[in-house]
């Protein structure tokens, strides 16, 4: 974000703010355009070209919105109003600090993104045609979430969500050759739909009163409306929003989606795609005048079984890709609670909670992005040397693979909210607003603070247990699984952007000061709600955070100081290298080694009988045994009660009409003339129906 706004400075110092403002009025038709002359001509461009054209183009895109967003941040709104269509009516475009925030983030994924994508795809370049279709959504897609967060007017905001949905399917099922990728794309893009029907009832809804598609529109019905009105209003668009960002229990299709589409898509999709269901949402608490106390002890609590429910069900994964799926569920309940807090601020006029609250929320939404897209960049590379992603198959790839074990490790220590990196930082805000709110609390909001203190604590705990496995049975010890392949490390240039991801999650660990100005005018939407002084975020608490982080970085400087200084001093020194104590075993094999399920036996043990664990043993037998053999599935509870169970239950419905399709070429031709009997007479018995109420009516 520094990058760009260093990059707006540049642009008005030596291109002029003329051409800024001509930018500024072209903006909407510069969006139609290089997305649509982008995508008709990639097919004919050969493989480099097509990879060439589709970065260049989002970078385009990324620059002109980052630009505008830049200066909404400054406060320096962006508004422009199209003349639409008898349908639509006006409409109406708006970037404000809210908005600003979004597409930076969006921007800066897909800029990492689509480098990294541009090395992880060569390995599918004998998939010509797909590449080609690949590069077409890819763009759509970036160009969907960027319209996302400027459309004020709920229709074309519903075409451009299908536009996302679509687009991100097609991009999810890239290897199509495959069953398991299939069926996670179609179960994707019907729950998108039902969040599409969600969505587009809230939106008819209004409509239907106000007679607008306009956004404003929904502010002032809000405003003539009762308070149940209103929260029932705001529950349509909440579940239609939740069921994109991933929230408990609208959550299934997320642990499936992840896997099973490409590295660089798997990171933008939890990195950015499921965020733009939190812009919905924050989007919507703007709009829609709500008792906040009572909405916000709501979000609260259903945003700590979220987190919860996510990382405790992340430990039980062996998939690298599912397990990370599961932790962007825990980071949505993190990033739901920050929502909370700020609700109830704002219901009880405390300009600190409300603030910290939503601060909380802005930051971690960032943060997520950025160590979750480097989580998942690195199992993609993880992949490409191994072409395995099962961790109880995995092991000492940090000998092979130092710098994407490094990188891992990063995100892996900013994801469980350690110092001095980035996670730190907005989890401090969070309970530092928790912390503040205890002391002015009613009763049933002081209940629910003390249990998301101590629910936040346990997802930190549980998220460190989780990557402690993840990171120790993936790239410590010895292989696990003989790899007929050499492996190695991936090209400098696949690992550049995720150095750039790194940076900059050192960077708000380092100086969490200049993100958090950053948040003001953002913050200050929400606050100027119930006009709450707000202007900057000062105070103990926020120097207390930087005192941490400064005093954990001169820790870190000391240890690589004194590293560099034994480093030197052994140059000219002969080392003697031996392996460790074998603990008296004189021939060690990997399978002696912590398995991803064995460093969570216990964990299972206290906590089984929460989800469905399936267990395919072969037993120990005999006093010279043959081999022996275990395996644990864990499933999702939920996800059978809420997905598997209706779906069977519909199937054995459906197969009471199995008799209806019987193979007989004479009961397919009954059927049709029945169908045809059935439209002549229909209209026949409909107007002879109406004429025998009118005759009653006037007798």
């Amino acid at each position: 974000m520094l990058f760009y706004i260093y990059l707006v400075y540049i642009c008005e110092r030596f291109i002029g703010k003329s051409v800024l403002n001509i930018i500024r009025m072209n903006l909407v038709s510069i969006f139609i355009l290089i997305p649509l002359l982008t995508s008709a001509l990639i097919p004919s461009f050969s493989l480099k070209g097509k990879a060439i054209l589709s970065y260049s183009t989002v970078c385009i895109i990324a620059l002109l919105s980052s630009v505008i967003a830049v200066k909404a941040l400054g406060g320096q709104s962006f508004a422009y109003t199209l003349e639409g269509s008898l349908v639509s009516g006006a409409v109406r475009l708006q970037v404000d600090a809210l908005s600003a925030w979004f597409m930076l983030i969006i921007n800066f994924s897909f800029l990492t993104g689509g480098f990294y994508g541009l090395y992880y795809m060569k390995r599918y370049k004998d998939e010509f045609k797909n590449l080609s279709l690949h590069a077409i959504l890819f763009l759509l897609l970036h160009a969907a979430l960027i319209s996302l967060c400027a459309i004020q007017n709920s229709l074309v905001f519903l075409i451009a969500w299908e536009i996302m949905a679509l687009s991100a399917f097609l991009c999810v099922i890239f290897e199509h050759e495959k069953v398991t990728t299939v069926k996670a794309g179609i179960n994707y893009l019907i729950q998108s739909h039902v969040s599409i029907l969600f969505l587009m009832i809230g939106f008819i809804w209004v409509a239907s009163k106000t007679g607008s598609y306009d956004f404003q529109a929904i502010h002032n019905y809000s405003l003539v409306s009762s308070d149940a009105t209103s929260l029932i209003l705001f529950l349509f668009f909440f579940i239609g929003f939740a069921l994109k960002a991933g929230f408990v229990p609208f959550h299934t299709w997320l642990p499936y989606a992840h896997p099973a589409a490409p590295a660089h898509i798997s990171g933008i999709m939890s990195g950015v795609l499921i965020k733009i269901g939190i812009f919905g949402i924050l989007r919507m608490l703007l709009l829609i005048d709500l008792d906040y106390t009572a909405i916000g002890r709501f979000i609260l609590v259903f945003s700590l079984i979220s987190g919860l429910y996510g990382v405790m069900l992340a430990i039980l994964q062996h998939h690298l890709k599912k397990l990370l799926a599961y932790h962007s569920i825990e980071n949505i309940g993190i990033i739901g609670i920050g929502i909370g807090l700020g609700c109830i601020g704002l219901g009880s006029n405390n300009p600190i909670l409300c603030s910290l609250g939503f601060a909380g929320a802005l930051l971690h939404t960032l943060n997520h992005s950025l160590f979750k897209s480097l989580l998942f960049f690195t199992a993609g590379n993880v992949y490409q040397a191994t072409h395995i992603l099962d961790i109880e198959k995995l092991g000492g790839l940090i000998k092979k693979m130092p710098h994407t074990s490094v990188l891992f490790l990063i995100a892996a220590l900013a994801i469980c909210g350690l110092p001095p990196f980035n996670g730190f930082i907005s989890e401090f805000i969070l309970y530092s607003g928790l912390f503040g709110a205890i002391h002015d609390a009613q009763m049933v909001t002081l209940f629910a603070i003390i249990f998301s203190i101590t629910g936040l604590a346990l997802i930190g705990g549980l998220a460190i247990m989780c990557f402690t496995k993840a990171f120790g049975v993936v790239f410590l010890g010895t292989p696990r699984h003989t790899i007929h392949h050499p492996v190695k490390e991936v090209s400098l240039y696949q690992l550049l952007p995720l150095y750039a991801i790194a940076a900059l999650i050192v960077a708000i660990g380092l100086f969490p000061q200049l993100f958090l100005d950053l948040l003001v005018a953002p913050v200050q939407q929400f606050t100027d709600l119930h006009q709450l002084s707000f202007t900057s975020f000062q105070g103990k608490n926020i120097d207390v955070m930087v005192a941490i982080s400064k005093a954990n970085w001169i820790f870190l400087a000391v240890v690589v100081s004194l590293w560099a200084i034994r480093k030197v001093a052994l140059r000219k020194k002969t080392v003697t290298v031996s392996s460790t104590w074998g603990c008296g075993y004189t021939a060690p094999t990997p399978k002696i080694q912590y398995t991803a399920s064995s460093f969570v036996k216990t964990y299972t043990k206290l906590f089984g009988t929460l989800f469905l664990i399936h267990r395919k043993e072969k037993e120990v037998e005999g006093i010279f045994p043959a081999e022996a053999h275990i395996e644990t599935h864990p499933y999702d509870i939920i996800e059978q009660g809420l997905i598997d169970y209706p779906i069977r239950k519909f199937k054995e419905f459906l197969s009471l009409f199995l008799f209806f399709q019987n193979g007989r070429l004479q009961f397919y031709i009954l059927y049709g003339i029945l169908f045809i009997l059935s439209v002549i007479l229909f209209p026949l018995i409909y107007d002879t129906l109406l004429l025998f109420i009118d005759s009653f009516k006037q007798l």
